[in-house]
């Protein structure tokens, strides 16, 4: 089994660009593989701060031989008047290597049977690795020394092995060898012999270069070293990966600092030492402890300097929370409103100030639409955005709405209110759960809203290397919230009263909303693409706003989806789609006169549908119904030619059909359905 392994070493790379190195690396192998026919069955991806490793198995030694037959000139251009090849002929055999005597005619055209002899992968490989290193992309590409290159960081040793043997090339004037280099604090040089033993080479020169691996052995010590001091540990997933690309030999050291600094709000001290400082928090019972594990990248058993030296850096961090609490808390939350009219929102939209004003108008707005009458939501809406002003929230910008609950509750504010500020944030992101509370749900939107509206009125363009203000983020947060938790929300109307209170003129408020419908929509449909099809989306899309009633939506996606699975879909779908064929844009018929049925299909089909009052019924009774129907639109068509010549039959059958169609549209559009 042929193994093939590179090996980029490198000065130590951003953390950041890691995962995304390795999944380039793994797609441009594959790619290049595939692309020269060379067979292969898995393409595995190693990396340390310091190395970007691959590892190709079960990798085909060279392309197989191909045959292939290849057409000509026409014969009359390919032989003159004596049957001797022309120069186009000659021209055609040389290009691709064949000898003229070979040449063939077939179907008044000239042939050739070529034989490719397969390359050499490890020919290739010199080739197209270094390509392949050098079209890596990501952000603070570097260059060094006098080299025109550019890569995250310098380079400083590969390693190309196809098995046991060099694949000679060379980048960034380093040359590939059998070299590698252990923990920098360990063996400098290991000589890889081959494939199969990388991993433990580098091991025993104390490097884990598997990521899965290296992240089990970071979750698995700092677990054991909370538990020697009775505490416990909640690994954050997003901690663990920044740890896990930060460190090769990763071995856990318990720091700790003064109680004292337990005084602050704990999401501060976890923030500084989670985000800041990359620092796994303890706790006991639930409750933050002044101890933490540092994941030290380090080769041997004197840890004093690495605990002295953390333990110095979290506490200048920790004082400066204690000073700002200190200082912020002086006077209460509220009292720092009139200082947000000096923080601009977003050019020309006035500042956070004026928005502030208006998530106040949009939250009354919202509890008029749900039926309740709030002072917690108004002093939500009020205060929600106070803490931006904080000397705490301005050295901790990803604190905003954590500092304002807990400043709120000094200053005196209930619970409620509390939570609501801190809420009215949620959703995070898209993985996130939305706003537990009604104070931080209608909130939430309310802002939410003015920030989309705000953005579109500016005429930004959202696309995907664009999302200003996090347009899309907040588009999905107002919909997630709306489902999730519920709520009679008119996102419709409500769009149409931020609109209204935008603080500039609009030239075209109709198209702007209908710009930012539609944007709303199409977020929606990617909201719940994951648990219904496309087309279903699109049908329940098309034949109403569904924005001003999201549960009407839901529950017509539901029957639309049970309609497609049932046993006669077929017949349901080609009956209606006839009709809606037939029907098309029109809407101007006049009521049915059953004196003018002259066939009993007409009549059966009428006597099936004129009851049928799709508006007093359920969708679930609806639904039934209009299933049953199906066998009266088919006998319909298999005996009714709706154009007669007529025309009052004609257009009492278009009648007919137009208030069929009307009564399948209460659903959905199912010209959208694809069958």
């Amino acid at each position: 089994m042929n193994k093939y392994l590179l090996e980029i070493g490198t000065e130590e790379l951003a953390y950041k660009f890691i995962p995304s190195a390795m999944e380039q690396l793994k797609n441009e192998f594959s790619k290049t593989l595939e692309e020269n026919e060379i067979k292969f069955s898995d393409i595995k991806i190693y990396a340390t701060p310091r190395r970007l490793a691959v590892l190709i198995e079960d990798v085909a030694e060279k392309q197989e031989d191909v045959q292939k037959t290849v057409k000509g000139p026409i014969a009359t251009i390919a032989y003159d008047e004596n049957g001797n090849l022309t120069k186009a002929a000659l021209g055609f055999a040389n290009k691709n290597g064949v000898n003229p005597e070979n040449l063939y005619k077939q179907d008044n055209y000239v042939w050739a049977k070529i034989e490719q002899k397969g390359k050499d992968t490890k020919e290739l490989l010199k080739a197209v690795v270094p390509q392949i290193i050098l079209k890596l992309k990501g952000t603070h590409f570097m260059r060094w020394a006098d080299l025109d290159i550019k890569f995250q960081r310098p380079i400083r040793w590969i390693v190309s092995l196809f098995n046991n043997e060099i694949v000679e090339f060379e980048v960034a004037n380093v040359k590939a060898s059998n070299v590698s280099r252990g923990h920098r604090f360990s063996k400098t040089e290991v000589e890889i012999k081959n494939p199969d033993e990388y991993l433990t080479v580098l091991e025993n020169a104390n490097v884990i270069a598997d990521v899965a691996k290296r992240k089990e052995v970071i979750t698995k010590l700092a677990t054991e070293k909370a538990k020697e001091i009775g505490a416990d540990i909640v690994i954050d997933e997003d901690l663990l990966d920044e740890v896990t690309f930060i460190t090769e030999w990763p071995i856990p050291v318990i720091c700790s600092f003064e109680e004292k600094y337990l005084q602050i709000p704990e999401k501060v001290a976890v923030t500084v030492m989670a985000v800041h400082q990359r620092y796994f928090p303890l706790y006991k019972d639930g409750k933050l402890l002044n101890k933490f594990i540092t994941m030290s990248n380090y080769v041997g058993d004197v840890f004093e300097n690495i605990k002295a030296g953390n333990e110095r850096v979290v506490r200048a961090r920790l004082e400066d929370a204690v000073f700002f609490v200190q200082e912020d808390t002086q006077k209460p939350l509220a009292d720092y409103l009139e200082e947000l009219k000096g923080v601009t929102f977003q050019k020309g939209f006035g500042s956070v100030y004026d928005k502030t004003q208006r998530i106040c108008k949009l939250s009354k707005v919202l509890e008029k639409q749900l039926g309740i009458d709030n002072s917690n939501v108004e002093r939500t809406a009020l205060l929600c955005k106070v803490d931006l002003v904080t000397k705490l929230v301005f050295e901790f910008t990803e604190l905003q709405g954590y500092i304002g609950a807990d400043y709120a509750l000094r200053s005196g504010e209930t619970k409620e209110v509390s939570t609501g500020i801190m809420e009215h944030y949620f959703p995070l992101n898209a993985d996130s759960e939305p706003a537990e509370s009604i104070e931080g749900q209608i909130v939430g939107i309310a802002d939410k809203m003015d920030t989309v509206v705000t953005v579109f009125a500016d005429g930004k363009k959202i696309s995907g290397s664009q999302d200003p203000l996090g347009v899309r983020r907040a588009t999905l947060g107002i919909l997630k919230t709306v489902l999730q938790k519920d709520l009679n929300v008119n996102i419709t109307e409500l769009l149409k009263e931020t609109i209204k209170l935008l603080p500039v003129q609009v030239e075209d408020e109709n198209k702007l909303f209908e710009t930012i419908k539609d944007f709303f929509e199409q977020r929606l449909i990617v909201f719940l693409s994951d648990k219904y099809k496309h087309d279903v989306l699109e049908a329940c899309i098309s034949n109403k706003d569904v924005l001003s009633d999201l549960k009407d939506f839901i529950k017509r996606l539901n029957i639309v989806s049970d309609i497609i699975k049932k046993d006669n879909y077929a017949q349901f779908h080609e009956g209606v789609n006839r009709i809606i064929r037939l029907i098309k844009n029109e809407n101007n018929f006049a009521s049915v006169d059953e004196s003018l049925f002259v066939i009993d299909a007409e009549k059966n089909l009428w006597n099936a549908v004129k009851n049928i009052d799709e508006n007093a019924l359920s969708y679930e009774e609806l639904e039934e119904k209009l299933v049953g129907v199906i066998p009266a639109i088919s006998e319909f068509f298999d005996k009714v030619l709706v154009m007669d010549k007529d025309e009052k039959i004609k257009q009492n059958r278009l009648s007919l059909l137009y208030s069929i169609k009307q009564k399948f549209a209460k659903i959905a559009d199912f010209s959208k359905i694809v069958f």
